[in-house]
């Protein structure tokens, strides 16, 4: 199997290598470039190398989780925190946090979303910056 790889990247990074030799120069114009075959058939590689890297990383992450029944208990610990956690971030976010100017743009469900983003990522940085600052305070006090 790893020989099979091991052919198949060789292979990819040769057919690669000759597809940089025939992209367009940069002196062609964007809108001709664009419809070149080698950037089309650089950007299918690029495709499927990032569809199989997911789906082997998908995989194997679901086949470890499944396989440790304590591992699986606390990634379920930790997806519950983290839905209680955009819980309260949407019902923290009012959705009229935006000058009337602007909401003019979107409508009071974008701006509730938004809101609720940025609650998300600014409780999970208290959250982050505490796990590091309290274990280190206990070890300070408890020596």
């Amino acid at each position: 199997m790893q020989k099979i790889i091991k052919i198949a990247l060789i292979v990819i990074g040769v057919v690669s290598a000759l597809l940089w030799y025939l992209l367009p120069s940069s002196d062609m114009p964007v809108a001709e470039a664009a419809q070149s075959g080698a950037m089309n058939a650089m950007f299918i590689i690029t495709y499927i190398l990032l569809g199989i890297a997911v789906v082997v990383s998908l995989v194997f992450t679901l086949k470890n989780l499944f396989s440790n029944p304590q591992g699986l208990k606390k990634t379920l610990f930790v997806i519950g925190g983290f839905l209680l956690v955009v819980g309260i971030s949407y019902v923290l976010a009012s959705g009229t946090d935006v000058d009337p100017e602007f909401l003019a743009m979107s409508d009071e469900s974008t701006v509730k979303k938004i809101g609720m983003g940025l609650n998300v990522f600014f409780l999970l940085t208290i959250i982050a910056v505490a796990s590091l600052i309290i274990p280190a305070i206990k070890n300070m006090f408890s020596k």
